[in-house]
């Protein structure tokens, strides 16, 4: 009797929890490689609410299937001295909010369509609106691939509006932290091999306006490139990455130079995990013309870490230091500065007020997990000029605050919280709080209050 009532009470629980259920792909901020085919076969779901909204077949055997998603996202943000006191208005509160929503058509292995519209805004807001804080519809990503299988690797022709991705993304990146990220009208071309990815691109990045449908290519900017990859596996190992990015702008401006701007950058990343530790290194040259100015710069950048697994907490201590060269003569005839080119949003943290050009910096950091949905973050940066002759940039590589005025190395430092909340697949959120006390630089050259920022984030996304 006992027997027969085990296999029952195993019955319904292989009923209840499909014993086929496959692992869903992780969720990504481009959404488009995202896979949900899987789900064509009935047996192969969980159950989960989103499940209904993916591989809709579209024919019979699902040979064209449909998935679409969504992203809400909802932001609070209070500064107070923006600028270091600089900036109008100089204290500000408001709120971001911004809806994603996405369509993937695909017709077999080879043949697919991907759509995405964005439509953004803010309220409250005393600054003025626009990019990247106010987009009210428009197309986000719109393109095709075409796939064809090259040997033993598979081959991926795509075209047309995209996000692009590369690496850390420190030279090309979806600036997703912002509310409106970053798009580019390209060509990509994609071939992989096992656990080897080689990306050849071109094409501009997308002008976001704050109207209804009025992106337009940006045609003061391009790039061009090759990047490639070799993953570092989903337990431990090193991977590797190599990479040459073209870059122009027509109308450029450093303290040391100005003009027509064509730069190329040779780069080469390491990164991975083993026996706790993580690390992800990289370092970069840039050469080429400004204004018929030669272009010689470098940058530098490690985040190294380690976690301890059977602590409680599970704390992970690490420490990020970055190099950017700066430009040490404005008139020797050679251009110093680094060009970060397309950089993320929230490069060093929820707040960013300067941008790896002209710096130096190191930035320690804790981590732990308050629980299975909740963690703390808690970091410190002290910021320096490399070069005296250079002054102070912000993440687009506006100058912030002229070299010229102070022998100063010292820009300031910076402190931060971030408490962040993770349920499940589909809802996340953080508040997070920073300071920006200014240094001996900035002192000199200009309003030097501290700035204080408060973040708050609230995502649903499936």
């Amino acid at each position: 009797m006992r027997r027969w009532r085990g296999a029952l009470v195993a019955a319904l629980l292989l009923q209840s929890a499909p014993l086929l259920a496959e692992t869903p792909p992780p969720l990504t901020n481009s959404r488009y490689d995202e896979d949900y085919r899987y789900l064509l076969d009935p047996a192969a779901g969980s159950g989960a609410f989103w499940e209904r909204f993916k591989a809709i077949p579209l024919t019979p055997g699902g040979t064209v299937s449909l998935s679409t998603g969504l992203e809400a996202r909802l932001r609070g943000e209070a500064v107070r001295n923006s600028g270091w006191g600089q900036d109008e208005p100089r204290n500000d509160s408001y709120g971001l909010w911004r809806l994603l929503p996405y369509a993937d058509l695909r017709a077999g292995p080879a043949l697919r369509v991907f759509g995405q519209l964005i439509m953004a805004g803010s309220a409250g807001k005393l600054g003025p609106e626009g990019a990247p804080d106010v987009d009210r519809a428009d197309l986000l990503q719109g393109f095709a691939d075409l796939s064809v299988p090259l040997g033993d690797a598979q081959g991926t022709l795509r075209a047309g509006r995209q996000m692009l991705a590369y690496g850390s993304e420190r030279l090309i990146s979806l600036r997703y932290g912002a509310n409106v990220p970053r798009a580019f009208d390209a060509v990509t071309g994609i071939a992989t091999a096992g656990p080897w990815r080689v990306d050849g691109f071109l094409g501009r990045p997308v002008r976001a306006a704050p109207d209804l449908f009025d992106d337009r290519r940006d045609g003061g900017h391009s790039t061009w490139g090759l990047y490639a990859t070799r993953g570092a596996g989903s337990g431990r190992g090193t991977g590797l990455g190599a990479y040459y990015i073209g870059y122009g702008n027509r109308a450029a401006s450093f303290e040391g130079g100005q003009g027509r701007e064509e730069r190329h950058t040779l780069g080469t990343r390491l990164f991975g995990k083993a026996d706790g530790w993580d690390w992800n290194w990289e370092a970069m040259l840039q050469t080429g013309r400004i204004d018929g100015e030669t272009i010689a710069a470098w940058s530098v950048a490690s985040d190294t870490g380690h976690r301890w697994e059977n602590v409680p907490l599970r704390p992970r201590l690490g420490l990020k230091a970055n190099i950017a060269s700066g430009d040490r003569d404005p008139g020797d005839g050679r251009l110093g500065t680094f060009n970060p080119l397309f950089p993320r949003a929230k490069y060093f943290g929820e707040l960013t007020p300067v941008g790896p050009l002209n710096l130096m910096n190191l930035h320690p950091s804790v981590d732990v997990a308050l629980s299975d949905d909740f963690s703390l973050s808690a970091s410190a940066i002290a910021y320096w000029r490399m070069s005296l002759e250079d002054g102070v940039y912000d993440l687009s590589g506006t100058l912030l605050r002229s070299g010229a005025g102070s022998r100063s190395r010292y820009i300031g430092t910076q402190g931060e919280l971030v408490l962040s909340y993770a349920a499940g697949r589909t809802v996340e959120g953080l508040l997070s709080y920073s300071l920006f006390r200014p240094g001996s630089f900035l002192q000199d050259a200009g309003p030097a209050k501290t700035i204080h920022f408060v973040g708050m984030e609230a995502v649903f996304k499936f």
